[in-house]
């Protein structure tokens, strides 16, 4: 179908464009941005006067849920909120059940997505058979059917050894790794940040030097092995500082934040809202601080959702026993927005975060506008005001701490390979 979308302000990062402007595109493609080309007709016309048009979000750390338990979510129901949310394409993670550890798993993805038509799914495959961290996954097989990188996630590889053979397998491929990093002897039974808050409490912490010990212990191998890592999910002010080094080192090495931990600090658990009960933890303000100077510096390159979608009871044993997670694809956009308004980060900003870091960091084809490349853009309103609650969300995740809330900012329409697959 050709169409314009007219009138709309567009922030590409990957061409440093923002400016109001007319887009084009034909084929599933950007045909030209400005004046239409002669002899172009459009099928449709979309207005976008007053919003802002981005190249479609991208998320390297979410959890569609299938294969898994339905009653947490699945392809259909989480690729629609990622729609909702200005998702182009996810990268979902590799711990469903079964785990994303053989090509038959792979191809039942990818099956059920190109029939869903929604938005564009890459896996991540597991590291390690089964998750277990004790025998290498078949990473050249997984590459070639589709997955983009590999992730033990917080499963742990005790073995140093067995680590050193996987980045030498992933390196040997060009496959990148994803890595959460974590000292799994530190973290042990823990579930808040280790401080004054989580002992007044009596909940388990989790040291802060839980994440430099896992972060550094990888670093080094990156050093050997020259394998590419991104690393997701950092929580801590000297994760941040680490990451600096190295990269200023030359180390190829990317890495994330999660929206949350540039949200929220460990204050938030104090009454035992289990709703704030994620892994990592929520940390101190100091280190909510570094995260968000790590984002403004590009030290941090991505902003990932972190989205896990659970059923109600999931939430509602003790914080400690309660599941960890929390369901943020629809929402994201919207705290964005308040760190804008907050002068945390520029729009420009967080729209590269969530378009062209994520996309470079993967090696994904994606996440600009320019003419030639396939149209998966999203068109959202900064001032549009909604309420989060069960009829606004398209998740199956019944897990936020947002519910009832007032928001501002939200998703109006988005496009994949130029086709209109959600309205609001």
């Amino acid at each position: 179908m050709n169409l314009t979308i007219r009138g709309g302000r567009l922030i590409d990062p990957a061409q440093q464009l923002d400016e109001v402007i007319d887009i084009h595109i034909a084929d599933g493609r950007i045909l030209a941005l400005g004046q239409a080309p002669a002899g172009f007709a459009p099928e449709r016309t979309l207005h976008a006067e007053g919003q802002v048009v981005s190249p479609g979000f991208i998320d390297i750390g979410a959890h569609l849920r299938e294969p898994g338990p339905s009653y947490k979510g699945n392809l259909r129901s989480e690729t629609k909120a990622a729609l909702a949310g200005g998702y182009t394409s996810i990268c979902c993670r590799p711990d469903t059940n079964p785990c994303i550890d053989s090509s038959a798993v792979v191809q039942q993805i990818m099956d059920k997505v190109k029939l869903l038509g929604q938005a564009k799914v890459r896996p991540i495959a597991a590291m390690t058979k089964n998750l277990e961290g004790t025998h290498l996954s078949n990473m050249a097989g997984l590459q070639h059917s589709g997955c983009i990188a590999v992730s033990n996630m917080r499963n742990a590889i005790e073995d140093t050894l067995i680590l050193r053979r996987c980045f030498e397998y992933a390196s040997t491929f060009d496959l990148r790794v994803v890595f959460y990093p974590e000292d799994s002897w530190l973290r042990g039974d823990g579930c808040a940040h280790e401080g004054a808050l989580a002992t007044r409490l009596g909940l388990g912490g989790i040291p802060a030097a839980a994440e430099a010990i896992g972060l550094s212990r990888v670093l080094h191998l990156v050093e050997v092995t020259g394998v590419r890592v991104h690393f997701s999910m950092l929580s801590t002010a000297q994760a941040v500082e680490m990451i600096a080094r190295a990269q200023a080192k030359g180390l190829p090495i990317t890495a994330d934040v999660a929206m949350t931990h540039l949200i929220y600090t460990e204050a938030e658990i104090d009454g035992y809202n289990s709703q704030f009960f994620v892994q990592p933890p929520l940390r101190s303000h100091a280190d909510r601080d570094a995260l968000r100077q790590g984002v403004r510096d590009g030290v941090l390159s991505v902003i990932t959702s972190a989205h896990l979608p659970h059923e109600e009871a999931a939430k509602m044993a003790p914080f400690a026993a309660s599941e960890p997670g929390m369901a943020t694809l629809e929402t994201l956009l919207s705290q964005g927005l308040e760190l804008v308004k907050a002068e945390v980060i520029s729009l420009p900003q967080l729209v590269e975060r969530l378009t062209i870091g994520p996309a470079q960091a993967m090696g994904l084809a994606v996440g600009s506008l320019a003419v030639g490349q396939a149209a998966d853009l999203c068109i959202f309103d900064t001032e549009s005001e909604w309420q989060v609650n069960d009829d606004s969300l398209f998740t199956a995740g019944e897990n936020t701490p947002l519910m009832g809330a007032y928001l501002k900012g939200q998703v109006q329409t988005t496009l994949v390979d130029g086709s209109v697959v959600f309205e609001r």
